[in-house]
């Protein structure tokens, strides 16, 4: 599994004009899933977007996460981030979990994320997102999770 972070001071997504989810300062996490994904996958890529220190101290120095800030969590699926870009001029998404699976994994995500932030705001799966955000910094981090070997 994989995650973009993008270090935010506002962000919000809509889908056909609605607000969905929208959050202060904190988090953007673009999630994108690939063929073969699970559960556990998931849950450690969570406990790392959780851990991951990306906001300053007192010192100005990248050592608080976002549970020690109380910032706010939005996550948003993107198949593309599975995009397999080696070739040519156009991504192949050949690399990328179904669907089913995709939105599978993705609730699960999300479902666990709410157990520890419930305020965790959403897009809607394979929806047309519009998302609008700030980027503080700015602070972006690319986070993936490998199968267990």
């Amino acid at each position: 599994m994989i995650a973009l972070l993008q270090r935010v001071s506002e962000a919000a997504v809509q889908v056909n004009g609605e607000t969905t989810g929208a959050i202060g300062r904190g988090i953007l996490a673009f999630i994108g899933v690939e063929k073969g994904d699970t559960e556990a996958q998931a849950e450690r890529l969570l406990e790392r977007i959780l851990a991951y220190r990306m906001f300053s101290d007192d010192a100005g120095r990248m050592n608080l996460d976002l549970l020690q800030t109380g910032g706010g969590l939005l996550l948003v699926s993107q198949f593309t981030l599975a995009a397999d870009t080696n070739k040519g001029n156009r991504a192949s998404f050949t690399s990328a979990a179904p669907p089913d699976e995709g939105r599978r994994l993705f609730d699960h995500l999300v479902s666990r994320a709410r157990r520890v932030l419930p305020e965790t705001g959403t897009g809607r799966f394979g929806a047309n997102m519009a998302v609008r955000l700030v980027n503080d910094g700015p602070v972006t981090f690319w986070l993936q999770v490998p199968p267990a070997a």
